[in-house]
């Protein structure tokens, strides 16, 4: 008797032992079930969310964190147009190798600079060292669409023989900046004096005719280029050029003796500057009185 009851005793015991441990279990249940609420929100939930089929809230907010994102690449891409004048029409990019540490793409750019059309086309490596990336650029090679290539050649060549894009970027801008000039005036000027002044080919063109419609076989070319150095450099080169006949050279006020009118056009640039220089030659051809009445 006495043994069945201790049996009894023993049995009791182990069982509250196995209650408070399958209580001790339940609460570390509800506790692992919230950290597991927890864990299920954000993206988590959204996943979930999405493999249930609730994915219209999803798609939309989605949808909005997308155009959010657009529309500042957009703002980004007009602030780095304005600042620089360059716009990027396309990039293309494709690997040519992944090796590890080394990574080598091919690149092509094309774009615009105010009126000058490029494309750009190089071979861009990355090597990885630690947590410092070496990039080098090789097998450059570019591209102009522009009036004035002749100019250009001999820089371009050193571009693509020195591999530097950044100087391309820099002299292209300020070609531009100078193409935009000659546009402006030229352009300004035909409006001032309609009767006088002509384009031939246009704004953009480097020669605007100067010529008096009372004087048939005479007239005055201004010839404006840009001439740009291999190390970039772009400097205007501003020329009069005339075609008088021998009758009506009298009627030239600075002794048009052919380079003397050049000569003299030379001096007034070097004081007044090339606007100023410019209209005083018109107001010469159109006689004065008649560039009084017109400006």
């Amino acid at each position: 008797m006495s043994e069945n009851t201790e049996e009894v005793k023993l049995l009791e015991a182990q069982i509250m032992h196995l209650q408070a441990e399958i209580k001790t279990l339940q609460q570390q249940q509800q506790v692992n079930c919230k950290d597991i609420t927890f864990q299920f929100t954000g993206q988590m939930q959204d996943a979930l969310a999405f493999l249930c089929g609730q994915t219209q809230d999803l798609e939309e907010m989605v949808v909005s964190r997308l155009k959010e994102e657009v529309e500042e690449l957009e703002e980004d891409l007009k602030l780095q147009t304005r600042i620089d004048g360059i716009s990027l029409n396309s990039c293309i990019r494709k690997t040519l190798q992944n090796r590890g540490q080394e990574v080598v793409q091919l690149l092509c750019l094309s774009g615009r600079c105010s009126e000058l059309v490029f494309q750009v086309e190089f071979q861009l490596s990355e090597v990885k060292d630690g947590s410092r990336t070496e990039r080098k650029i090789s097998d450059l090679n570019l591209v102009l669409d522009s009036n004035d290539l002749q100019s250009l050649s001999s820089f371009l060549s050193r571009v693509e023989e020195t591999q530097d894009l950044l100087l391309f970027f820099r002299t292209v801008r300020t070609f531009s900046e100078r193409f935009d000039d000659r546009t402006r005036t030229f352009q300004h000027f035909q409006e001032k004096f309609p009767s006088i002044v002509s384009l031939p080919e246009g704004c953009g063109s480097e020669v605007m005719t100067l010529n008096h419609p009372e004087l048939p076989g005479c007239a005055f070319f201004i010839h404006w280029s840009m001439e740009v150095s291999t190390g970039g450099a772009v400097t205007p080169n501003i020329r009069l050029l005339s075609k008088i006949p021998e009758r009506a050279t009298q009627l030239f006020l600075t002794q048009p003796a052919g380079g003397g009118a050049a000569e003299a056009f030379q001096s007034l640039l070097r004081i007044l500057g090339p606007e100023a220089a410019i209209e005083s030659i018109i107001r010469t051809v159109s006689l004065s009185e008649d560039a009084e009445l017109s400006g």
